[in-house]
């Protein structure tokens, strides 16, 4: 998976398609925050169960 990621980015540098390489280039960003906050819900929603279970 990652080899191919690096391929397609390489691929985009290469052919000095800068605006297309930073469209890239942010929606890896975005990916990578949608996946954060998608990790710290799972968490607050986890330590709210054991919070109801606990009292």
């Amino acid at each position: 998976m990652l080899m191919f990621f690096r391929r397609i980015r390489q691929q985009l540098f290469s052919e000095n398609k800068l605006s297309k390489y930073l469209v890239y280039a942010i929606g890896e960003i975005v990916l990578v925050v949608i996946g954060i906050l998608i990790a710290m819900s799972i968490n607050n929603w986890n330590d709210n169960l054991k919070k109801i279970k606990w009292h």
